[in-house]
């Protein structure tokens, strides 16, 4: 009885650590990627403040082997305002890489200082499992509404914050959107 029992539980306990695999959580490491509450020692996530809108996605990136990874597996390339308007989307030239965003557009309809606080890149920190599907299926032209918290990310010496405005470009401008709700208001080709 006692060797059926272990054998059981020993299946069970390699169908939990595939399932595990499978699903893209490498370890407790990746709990917040995965739509989980920190669990490895080190970790935590903080509120900045609670954040929303209205977001054209102008293309999206995914990551699975940088340090931030662990907390962030997608960025968006959003815009908003007049530039979610699929005439005006259409026309920005995005490139992602390395957690950065460069956008331009051969002609800009307003002034610059006001085209740099309509695109942003977001790095998206899903709230629950739930979420953690949904922010993948995102394409190129959804209008989405998204609700959460700009938050700040701590991982040992890794602090990794939110900005909180729109008017910061370079390095530290980017929102770190911990996403708790998502809906689709349209979907564009863009």
């Amino acid at each position: 009885m006692r060797r059926i029992y272990h054998a059981i539980l020993g299946g069970v306990l390699t169908l939990l650590a595939t399932a595990s695999f499978a699903s893209g959580s490498q370890s407790v490491e990746y709990n917040i990627a995965n739509g989980f509450s920190p669990a490895a020692k080190g970790q935590s996530i903080s509120v900045l403040m609670p954040y929303q809108g209205e977001f054209r996605i102008l293309a999206s990136k995914t990551y699975t082997h940088d340090e931030q990874a662990k907390f962030s597996p997608i960025d968006y390339a959003v815009s908003w305002g007049m530039f979610a308007n699929p005439k005006i989307a259409r026309e920005i030239d995005v490139r992602q890489y390395d957690r950065f965003l460069n956008w331009k557009m051969k002609t800009l309809p307003v002034p610059p200082h006001q085209a740099v606080q309509m695109v942003s890149n977001m790095h998206i920190i899903p709230a629950n499992p739930q979420i953690a599907k949904q922010i993948q299926q995102v394409k190129r032209g959804d209008l989405v509404r998204l609700r959460g918290d700009l938050v700040e990310v701590k991982d040992n010496d890794l602090v990794w914050r939110s900005a909180l405005n729109n008017y910061n470009i370079g390095d530290g401008a980017c929102k770190l959107f911990r996403v708790n709700s998502i809906q689709w208001v349209d979907r564009t080709d863009l």
